[in-house]
């Protein structure tokens, strides 16, 4: 079979490749590989930002956006031949910490976690590929064209999840959501957003077009901007903060209503250096009781989540939210960034 594989820390190793075909062990199932979703992180391994080859092997699969098709099941186990499912990214560290030990790997404590195509484990970039049932999640079947999204919708499920909770502390009505940065978990924030009744604003420095189209779809609105000045007096009451832009990291602590809460999800790069006025964001975020907060990666509770949120959403919606599909083959163009993307994915079927 094939699979695209590549040398974690060494650039310019990606590449499609014939690979033994995998054999399930005890409890795992044997899946056909259907589509591979490819993000920022995927790009940044294939730069040799980080990754982490299984041990004793110097190639890995890559890929953890993942969609396949049960081919075989183990005796007693919830799945059958046929099933859509997709792929948990994490485990748990093999000694586990607090946090794992309770099943919550996501908020793992000591960094000694796995994850299937990043970290010392192969991903799911392959034909064939196996998983154990207890990391798989089936999917309906209404969503064989688009379930390749439940793993990174499974990241704002955690995202939204978070939120409430804090929210619980006090009384919590939110009426007013923004989106900072209309990428793919961007745009599945505002869609979450959406199927919570609230008043969703998207903003994002490209202009009026595919990614404008997609946010008034849903019923937002869009704001081509590149700093929060629009919402200097109308402020929200949830802030989803997807760019890791400094700037807009920085001026979101300050620009949500009293009791407002700043959920940050990007990445910010190094390097670079912002003048901050610490004691205007201490004074705001102490007089309104604000909470700033980061989430990364998804339990597998979260991918259930995610796959009940998009069975709910409109199915033409979600399809235009994938706006390159391309064939194992030519999987490579998949790593250069497309101004116009919004999520390429590799059909592991051609």
């Amino acid at each position: 079979m094939r699979a695209l594989t590549f040398v974690p820390g060494q650039k310019g190793t990606l590449d499609v490749e014939e690979v033994p075909d995998p054999e399930p062990g005890r409890g795992e199932l044997l899946v056909q590989g259907l589509a591979l979703g490819i993000c920022g992180t995927d790009r940044e391994l294939e730069q040799a930002e980080y990754g982490w080859p299984p041990p004793g092997r110097e190639r890995m699969v890559i890929g953890h956006e993942s969609l396949g098709r049960v081919l075989e099941s183990p005796d007693g186990s919830a799945f059958s031949p046929g099933d859509l499912v997709v792929g948990v990214v994490r485990r748990p560290d093999p000694e586990p910490c607090g946090a794992c030990a309770h099943g919550e790997f996501d908020m793992c404590r000591n960094g000694r976690y796995t994850e299937r195509g990043i970290k010392e484990i192969d991903g799911y970039g392959s034909q064939k590929w196996t998983v154990e049932a207890a990391y798989a999640v089936r999917l309906d079947p209404s969503l064989a064209d688009v379930g390749v999204l439940v793993e990174p919708a499974s990241v704002v499920a955690k995202a939204w999840e978070q939120i409430e909770r804090i929210g619980s502390r006090t009384w919590f009505d939110p009426h007013t959501l923004l989106v900072t940065g209309a990428g793919p978990i961007g745009l599945l924030a505002a869609l979450f957003g959406r199927q919570r009744g609230m008043e969703v604003h998207v903003l994002d420095r490209a202009p009026r077009g595919h990614k404008s189209d997609l946010v008034e779809a849903l019923g937002g609105t869009y704001h081509s901007a590149s700093t929060l000045e629009p919402f200097a007096k109308a402020k929200p009451d949830v802030i989803i903060e997807c760019t890791g832009a400094g700037q807009l990291v920085i001026d979101s602590m300050i620009t949500t209503a009293a009791a407002g809460i700043v959920c940050l999800c990007g990445l910010a790069p190094g390097g670079r250096t912002h003048r901050v006025d610490a004691g205007v964001i201490n004074r705001d975020i102490v007089l309104e009781n604000d909470v700033i907060f980061g989430t990364v990666n998804a339990n597998l509770r979260h991918y259930r989540d995610a796959a009940a949120a998009l069975a709910a959403a409109d199915r033409g919606w979600l399809e235009r939210l994938i706006t390159r599909r391309i064939p194992l083959s030519r999987a490579l163009e998949a790593f250069q960034p497309d101004e116009n993307d919004v999520k390429a994915v590799i059909d592991l079927t051609s």
